[in-house]
């Protein structure tokens, strides 16, 4: 800096702040050892505020407007200066402008999952990203606490603190607001609400608040979500049994269209199929070889072995169609059954076959619980187990 900018700069009578820059939160005037004219003229535009800081302590604030500074108007720099009639020499202090406009590029977002817990799903993790605006509210308290002597303040100076308070305030804002996982979606603007009040009521001591506070998503695990798709499936088939039976039919029209030995084999073994299937819907024979009456529970099914090999059938025809596993279930004292695969899946998905519902099908010696048997544990990945004992 050369001689005469010095002298230039030695006794500033214009003070002001032009912000080019979209990230500037704090901005300290510049000038030569801080030498102010006594009637200087200061101008805070709109969405600024100008504070003075004597000797490291903060004086007076300025809103926006155009000012003369006399000691009239600084009544607290004035007492720390001792100017008691009004002494009208240069004076030494720094200049700091502070943008109170909305800071609205700023995100959010969870590094790791949020434990929440579900009426329906129980325990379920959560991950959620989306943006926030902030705002100082309280431009002195901004100065002692966060800026401090920074010439220039930025928003990535505190957007990192500000991201782990929401994260950490996040949980607590999905367990209290009550919301069932499949309603989350409907209620982000309210949730967002609320934590926006409760983010401002906890940032006013360093003066700064949350205008607004956006959640974009709120993403489940993949395994709920899979569950949730299952569940959706259902929904739309309707009555599983009956569903199954119109595709067993539908199968056996188009193997009657094909001409040959092949789809007449496929039909007949098609037609045997929704045999079976119709005489167990309507509480045919069961394991035992007696009519199982669904209205009454039925004494255990005894095991039995499997039926024996299909003979191959003359040269040149297909060979038989490989037997479907039949299982039973057994709810409440009563026998269900026989489902097959994918029947059975259905109602571990409906819920009515946890972990420690018996089941059994030709082959086992008794009936045992779900979850150990290892064609069915598969099934209940997704089911939580049975609660324990209470003490």
């Amino acid at each position: 800096m050369g001689i005469f900018d010095r002298i230039r700069g030695e006794f500033i009578d214009i003070i002001e702040w032009t912000d080019d820059s979209r990230d500037t939160i704090v901005w300290r005037f510049p000038r030569y050892e801080n030498e102010i004219k006594m009637g200087a003229k200061l101008t805070v535009r709109e969405s600024q505020a100008a504070v003075f800081v004597n000797e490291g302590q903060v004086a007076d604030s300025f809103t926006p407007g155009m000012y003369t500074l006399k000691t009239q108007n600084m009544p607290i720099l004035s007492t720390l200066k001792g100017w008691k009639y009004g002494f009208d020499s240069p004076f030494k202090a720094e200049v700091y402008f502070v943008s109170t406009r909305q800071f609205t590029e700023l995100k959010w977002g969870t590094q790791n999952p949020v434990i929440v817990r579900d009426r329906e799903f129980g325990m379920v993790r959560l991950r959620a990203f989306g943006a926030f605006a902030m705002r100082v509210v309280d431009p002195p308290a901004l100065l002692r606490e966060l800026a401090g002597t920074d010439p220039q303040f930025r928003t990535e100076e505190v957007a990192e603190y500000l991201r782990q308070l929401i994260v950490g305030r996040l949980g607590t804002a999905l367990a209290t607001a009550g919301v069932p996982m499949l309603d989350l979606a409907t209620q982000q603007g309210t949730i967002g609400n609320a934590l926006a009040a409760a983010l401002s009521k906890e940032l006013a001591p360093v003066g700064l608040a949350i205008p607004t506070f956006v959640i974009e998503n709120i993403s489940l695990p993949p395994e709920v979500e899979a569950a949730i798709d299952r569940r959706s499936q259902m929904g739309i088939v309707g009555n599983l049994d009956q569903y199954t039976q119109f595709q067993t039919a539908q199968a056996i029209e188009a193997a009657a269209r094909n001409q040959g030995g092949a789809g007449e084999g496929l039909g007949i073994g098609l037609g045997m199929a929704l045999g079976q299937r119709a005489a167990g819907a309507t509480g045919g024979t069961g394991p035992t070889g007696g009519q199982q009456q669904y209205g009454q529970p039925p004494a255990a099914p005894q095991p039995q072995s499997q039926p024996p090999a299909p003979s191959a059938g003359p040269p040149g025809s297909p060979p038989p169609l490989p037997t479907a596993e039949q299982w039973f279930v057994g709810v409440n004292g009563q026998q269900l059954g026989p489902f097959d695969r994918t029947q059975l899946a259905a109602r571990v998905a409906g819920g009515d076959v946890r972990h420690d519902t018996l089941v059994w099908k030709a082959g086992m010696a008794q009936w045992t619980p779900a979850g150990q048997v290892a064609e069915v544990a598969p099934l209940l990945a997704s089911v939580p187990p049975p609660l324990p004992p209470q003490s």
